[in-house]
């Protein structure tokens, strides 16, 4: 007997996970190029730092077409994104008034990039770059986001061998 999973949709933009934090989604967007496999950074609009295209849970989608999206708004890409979650990390955004949760959990989806779009929504406000996945583990500061990255290019390295 085969069995399917069940497509969870979100029914509401802001969850709460079991451990009181509120769930995000991302797009760890990759490519391979001649040489290497390569992983896409972009900036934060806020603070400029490094991080990977996420967002909220859209009411009505599962979190892969969230992920998706949020790619393609925050960085132009678009491409094949996978049915389940790579993997997730925890942080805490500071910049938010004391009233406000501040402590998030985000699941992270993989997307094989396939094109660039030539505009897209946040165009004038981020930029983006392919690097490899040690170095965009380097560049971010959330700790299981670089433990993300680190085991993507060994997985990676490890089925490209096979």
């Amino acid at each position: 007997m085969k069995t399917q999973a069940k497509k969870l949709v979100a029914k509401e933009k802001r969850i709460l996970t079991p451990s009181g934090r509120l769930q995000q989604v991302a797009a760890l967007v990759y490519r391979f190029e001649p040489s290497a496999l390569k992983v896409l950074v972009i900036t934060s609009r806020g603070t400029g730092r490094w991080i990977i295209p996420k967002g909220w849970p859209q009411i009505g989608s599962t979190f892969a077409e969230t992920a998706a999206c949020e790619a393609y708004e925050e960085a132009g890409v678009r491409g094949d994104v996978s049915r389940y979650p790579i993997g997730s990390f925890d942080y805490s955004k500071n910049d938010l008034p004391p009233e406000c949760l501040n402590q998030f959990t985000v699941a992270v989806y993989a997307l094989h990039y396939s094109e660039q779009a030539e505009d897209w929504p946040e165009r004038e406000q981020r930029i983006g770059e392919w690097v490899c996945p040690y170095e965009a583990a380097d560049r971010v500061e959330e700790t299981g986001l670089k433990d993300i990255l680190r085991g993507f290019a060994d997985l990676r390295l490890t089925m490209a061998a096979e």
